[in-house]
């Protein structure tokens, strides 16, 4: 089975105007986009169609802490469904909400997600999902099949200290549902996400430990860049299309 790769919008930063012409040029046919609004679903499906692109995953609002999330997201999930996204990339943070309740929402969550075939799957940030430890606490605490862990390369990195990409995953491996590529140099809390391939993430190891396990994607290229820089458009489309180059390189692609 082949891998599916992607590319999240916010790695072209102010230049996103020009992201569809340049995916469609360097080959790249899938994206990860916020959610639109309900009137606007059918404008963007046009616009993605007309450059060969589809949407693999969708990037949505969870406000755990409310009491009304439930009710909230079910517009999300209706709108991954309209557009036969099987993916919703969210980040949740418990905050002082206890943390039974926060499981009790998600599960709910799970619940209307999984008649449509659609994953929620939640992004490698504190305070529920920011290394493998306690991201399987989570899903433990969850328990529901439609409520997956969005595993990020390089957040895992930023956010623990004495960490490596590869082990962190293989913890979570069985509630993988959707990937983020961010490669750093492993600093703690810094900002520093290259170019894939010029950081310490082994993306050979990751993949092959993830489709070991049945697991292809999709695989979603986020490029947050370098404190600091300041890239022209040129540089951040050189970045896109050399993160690209790199996967091919080692054979994922």
């Amino acid at each position: 089975m082949k891998n599916i790769i992607a590319c999240n919008l916010g790695s072209y930063r102010q230049f996103g105007a020009n992201a569809y012409t340049h995916l469609a040029e360097i080959g790249l046919t899938n994206v990860e986009i916020r959610v639109p609004a309900a009137d606007g679903v059918d404008a963007l499906q046009t616009e993605l169609k007309a450059h060969g692109l589809t949407a693999t995953s969708l990037l949505g609002g969870c406000d755990v802490q409310s009491e009304t999330v439930v009710e909230d997201f079910q517009s999300t999930l209706d709108i991954a469904n309209e557009m036969g996204v099987t993916v919703i990339f969210v980040s949740v943070h418990s905050g002082e909400t206890d943390k039974n309740v926060v499981y009790e929402r998600l599960r709910a969550i799970g619940e209307n997600a999984e008649p449509l075939g659609v994953k929620v799957c939640l992004e490698t940030h504190p305070d529920m999902a920011h290394n493998g430890d306690i991201a399987l606490e989570t899903m433990n605490g969850v328990n529901h099949p439609n409520i997956c862990i969005n595993f990020d390369t390089g957040n895992v990195y930023y956010y623990n200290h004495d960490v490596d990409a590869v082990t962190e995953v293989k913890k979570v491996i069985k509630h993988v549902g959707a990937v983020h590529l961010k490669d750093t140099n492993g600093g703690y809390r810094t900002w520093h996400f290259p170019t894939l391939g010029e950081g310490v993430v082994d993306y050979k190891a990751v993949f092959q430990t993830l489709n070991d396990a049945d697991f292809y994607g999709p695989f979603t290229m986020e490029l947050e860049g370098i404190e600091g820089e300041n890239l022209d458009e040129a540089g951040v489309k050189a970045r896109v299309a050399d993160s690209l180059q790199h996967l091919k390189d080692i054979g994922v692609i």
